[in-house]
């Protein structure tokens, strides 16, 4: 069993910090509600590496926010319903439908410069999407701006502490409410940081898979540590392939926007043959899982490892305009899309499941909140519609600092007991080679399109790892290792009880979608296993 803490600790032997307001990450979550909590708190923001390095800075698409009055929170409703599978929750939908806008709003006030049309702001339409909703900076740098802005308002703040090299190794916990973290200072040395309230901005875990749109740092800590603490963990099977990333020798994996087929890219596979029709009415503005899927069957029938993304019918000065990032980049590896065909495949890229939360983005451990992709707030489903990510995180960001100011004071004389399990030896192979494996497992046995028995090999695989536990660890890296196995283990075994194909997580010896037996949540506790939960819309 995963236990409760990775090291061994005495709390009356570390230095001890005290602060209204923890965040845990910086992206658009944890840097939005730290400059909301800030307002009336003493924050203190932690990131693994650097402020900007996240995966909102590599959001390309845009916001999805209702803006247009040929729009309306019902359209945007019935778009996010659909697109998640009969798993969403039609309350936390319209908790987002009907407070984006606003949200949207506090990013322009907070200094976000979104392009703008004719004097109004600029909204374009991605896959899925009825109605052009989607606003974007910079053409295709929505998620860097966002950061930009932010990070700007939060380094400036007089209540708001960024540390930067720091890691948080575990949530402390006591009769099951949160005090605060066991962080490590980028010297090795250890402190108990306490706090009111504890908020997981962590992001998503991308990392688990050898191929991924997502930074080096998305290795899934949040639902982790999470995990360990004892707050409950909900559907971890869906994770979202994007269907189109760059896949040329020598660039990585390189994100090429929903957005590109909005404005009329299309596939082909490498004979050139345009091939969405075969699977989906929708062609290429079909869902995600569908589209990634389709690419996938294409690159087995051609032999080939990635079909093509093709948008040079339309004009060079609107291809350069609308996606200057992507044409940089690509032209960086001697690709010029607007003559070139892009040459894609499928990559790691979202989580929809995570840390369940409340609609105040509350867990079940008293003072432990989650916000944004590491959260599971009901929004997404078992797929998440193009581009609601960024607004789930700042309309949920803004209610969760609501929630907190209504927390009393935590007992600041209630030390946690001490912890030690003894361990005594380092881990024997090099992490960087058990974490490669660790992403072929993933890729091989729990990817894109999985069956029983390969997921319970992928098992089997995994479970050899899980000595790790019972080693004692002292760096980032061993420590990432652990919570990466520890989100591989719960996509896995979710993924094996689920015996049903619905959204992002398809069976092919179950392929049909079964609202009858599966329209439910598997949430994943430690010590308990996996415990079924009825949708709320059942």
């Amino acid at each position: 069993m995963i236990p409760q803490y990775l090291v061994d600790f005495e709390p009356e032997g570390l230095p001890v910090i005290k602060t209204d307001c923890l965040v845990i990450g910086s992206g658009i979550a944890g840097l939005f509600t730290a400059i909301k909590a800030s307002e009336d708190r003493k924050v203190i923001m932690i990131t693994k590496k650097a402020v900007l390095e996240s995966n909102t800075r590599y959001a390309q698409g845009g916001i999805a926010a209702v803006i247009s009055e040929e729009d309306s929170p019902m359209y945007h409703r019935q778009d996010t319903l659909l697109a998640g599978a009969g798993l969403n929750s039609s309350s936390a939908v319209d908790v987002l439908v009907n407070e984006g806008p606003e949200g949207v709003r506090e990013l322009i006030r907070l200094g976000a410069i979104f392009d703008q049309e004719n004097g109004e702001l600029a909204l374009t339409q991605e896959g899925a999407h009825s109605r052009r909703r989607i606003l974007h900076a910079n053409g295709d740098a929505t998620g860097y701006e966002i950061v930009r802005a932010l990070a700007d308002q939060a380094a400036q703040h007089e209540n708001i502490e960024i540390w930067d090299d720091h890691y948080v190794v575990d949530l402390i916990t006591e009769d099951g409410e949160c005090l605060g973290a066991l962080v490590q200072r980028p010297g090795g040395g250890r402190l108990f940081l306490q706090a009111d309230a504890t908020l997981l901005c962590t992001g998503g875990a991308g990392q688990l898979y050898r191929y991924t749109t997502n930074p080096e740092v998305a290795t899934g800590d949040g639902v982790a540590i999470a995990y360990r603490a004892g707050a409950h963990i909900r559907d971890m099977e869906f994770i979202q392939f994007h269907p189109t990333a760059l896949s040329y020798p020598g660039a990585p994996r390189f994100l090429i926007s929903e957005a590109v087929r909005g404005e009329g890219a299309v596939l082909r596979n490498i004979n050139g043959e345009r091939f969405m029709e075969r699977y989906h009415e929708l062609l290429e503005l079909a869902p995600r899982d569908i589209v990634a899927r389709a690419i996938v069957s294409e690159m087995e029938l051609t032999k080939s490892t990635f079909v093509y993304l093709d948008i040079t019918h339309e004009s060079a000065d609107m291809v350069k305009r609308r996606f200057p990032t992507i044409y940089a980049t690509c032209m960086s590896y001697g690709l010029d899309i607007t003559s070139d065909w892009i040459p894609v495949a499928p990559a790691a890229h979202y989580m929809m499941g995570g840390v369940k939360t409340d609609l105040n983005g509350e867990s079940n451990v008293s003072r432990l909140f989650a916000c944004g992709e590491v959260s599971s707030t009901g929004v997404q489903g078992a797929n998440r519609l193009a581009s609601n990510s960024l607004s789930e995180a700042i309309v949920f960001g803004r209610r969760i600092v609501e929630r907190i100011r209504q927390l009393p004071p935590l007992d600041r004389d209630n030390l946690p007991a001490s912890h030690n399990q003894g361990r005594m030896e380092s881990p024997t192979q090099p992490i960087v080679e058990r974490r490669l494996k660790l992403q072929k497992v993933m890729v091989r046995y729990a990817g894109l399109r999985r069956n029983r028995e390969m997921l319970i090999k992928g098992l089997d695989e995994l479970k050899r790892q899980l000595p790790i536990f019972n080693a004692m660890l002292t760096r980032r890296e061993e420590y990432e290792f652990a919570n990466m196995l520890t989100c591989c283990l719960l996509i896995t075994e979710s993924a094996l009880a689920r015996e049903e194909s619905r959204g992002a997580h398809y069976r092919e010896d179950y392929p049909q979608r079964n609202d009858l037996q599966w329209q439910k949540h598997l949430l994943q506790i430690r010590g308990l296993g996996i415990v079924e939960e009825l949708s709320d819309d059942v």
